[in-house]
């Protein structure tokens, strides 16, 4: 009897386990965030990456329509596959690409740029990724879609793709038609 217990209870535990695992694969993404819609993107202040003069990013997006903030390194293999829908977004007159580069050395940066092309309206630096952990970012690459009062329209988490494009250019035309 105390055997078929022990067998049972070991059992018992093993079904759990594989019950719990099982369960979790099947979950789509456990890291996305479910945060309010329209929240404010933390103000920062850092240079840029070949002047080296200091910019605000208030000043930046106040100044533009829709301003799409895109977190980058050279190191970044996602980065790198991201890059030619940049280059495609960077096309549009409605929208400013705010290049941040994340956690990286100046000429891998700029040599990364002068092989893939440039994207950006203007490139600032975090040299030490303070303000992407303030941005709420997770990694490399990230990107925030956001309007001339700062406020998050959306965010990407991982390297962009065709689909992430297209809603990206259906938000700012919809977002036009209204005003």
């Amino acid at each position: 009897m105390k055997k078929k217990l022990v067998y049972f209870s070991i059992s018992s535990v093993f079904l759990f386990i594989f019950v719990v695992f099982f369960l979790g694969l099947n979950k789509e993404n456990f890291y996305t965030p479910k945060g309010k819609k329209n929240k404010k993107l933390a103000i920062f202040k850092t240079n840029e990456l070949y002047s080296n003069k200091e910019f605000s990013s208030k000043e930046i997006i106040s100044n533009n329509k829709f301003t799409l903030i895109n977190l980058w390194s050279s190191w970044c293999v996602p980065c790198r596959s991201e890059h030619p829908f940049l280059m495609t977004l960077s096309k549009n007159s409605d929208l400013y690409i705010l290049g941040l580069n994340y956690k990286d050395k100046k000429n891998n940066s700029i040599k990364f740029i002068e092989e893939l092309g440039n994207p950006f309206s203007k490139i600032l630096i975090d040299p030490d990724g303070i303000i992407s952990i303030s941005l709420g970012a997770y990694g490399v690459p990230e990107t925030f879609l956001v309007n001339n009062k700062s406020e998050i329209l959306k965010k990407y988490i991982g390297p962009l793709s065709n689909e992430n494009i297209l809603e990206i250019k259906k938000i700012i035309n919809k977002l036009k038609k209204l005003n």
